[in-house]
């Protein structure tokens, strides 16, 4: 047991390991914006709902769009800011439709529970728009990741990580011996 347990803790992480670490701060990243969006949109779907008299599905339809709006710049500005900014309006574009396929699904699953099977009081509105919101958010993590906030070239990210590192003082590591 003795040095070949430090000696393993002491090698570099594998290539798996780092994109795994990756994807998970992508992941909580994504969350975090995901989670005020859904915030914008139960609020704003509530407030219509509750003070005008439009039909539920056109009032979430408005509240799913202005939490579009708010996503795209926490996901531009905080989730993908590191990702390649050299083709705004395609990936503007790209981000709206890929939008509007998630407002469907999740005004999808909505106007099913409402039309198709006469849920419609506000707890069950709430409830279903969660369930839409869910299956829309798998969907647009998918899509945004693949095709909207594409990565940089390898040559330009690692060009990125290396003028990181070199403004990162190196932390000492720990040893732990068994005696």
């Amino acid at each position: 047991m003795g040095s070949g347990s430090t000696e393993l803790r002491d090698r570099p992480r594998s290539a798996v390991r780092e994109r795994f670490d990756l994807l998970v701060r992508e992941v909580a990243k994504f969350g975090a914006v995901g989670a005020l969006g859904t915030v914008v949109n139960f609020g704003v779907s509530n407030l219509l709902w509750h003070t005008t008299s439009l039909q539920a599905v056109r009032a979430n339809v408005i509240a799913t769009v202005v939490a579009i709006a708010c996503n795209y710049v926490g996901f531009r500005y905080f989730t993908y800011r590191d990702r390649d900014k050299s083709a705004r309006t395609k990936e503007l574009t790209l981000f709206l439709a890929f939008s509007a396929v998630g407002l469907v699904i999740e005004n999808g699953v909505l106007y099913a529970a409402i039309y198709g099977f006469g849920w419609d009081s506000p707890v069950q509105r709430n409830v279903f728009k969660v369930l839409g919101i869910g299956i829309a958010t798998l969907f647009r993590f998918w899509a945004y990741r693949s095709w909207v906030f594409r990565s940089l070239p390898a040559r330009e990210a690692a060009a990125s990580a290396e003028s990181f590192l070199d403004t990162e003082p190196e932390r000492p590591r720990p040893t732990h011996r068994v005696g």
